[in-house]
């Protein structure tokens, strides 16, 4: 699993692309939203209903358009 870069969290926040955030191996606890915010350690995440959530860069995270990976598996 590849953190993704400041350049690509950059471009993800300016285009408003929605993107996908795996925290574990089930679909019903991925993080939906668009990028607003992250440092060397965390990304901040807008998601629809307007709450902020801070996750970890670790976590994988990939364009919403894109197919869901598991990471886990």
């Amino acid at each position: 699993m590849e953190v993704l870069t400041d350049e690509q969290l950059n471009q993800y926040r300016l285009d408003g692309t929605k993107v996908r955030v795996v925290r574990d191996a089930l679909e019903i606890n991925d993080v939906i939203g668009i990028v607003v915010a992250w440092d060397d350690s965390t990304v901040m995440i807008r998601r629809p209903n307007k709450r902020i959530v801070k996750l970890d860069r670790s976590y994988s995270i990939t364009p919403f358009t894109m197919e869901r990976i598991n990471p886990f598996e």
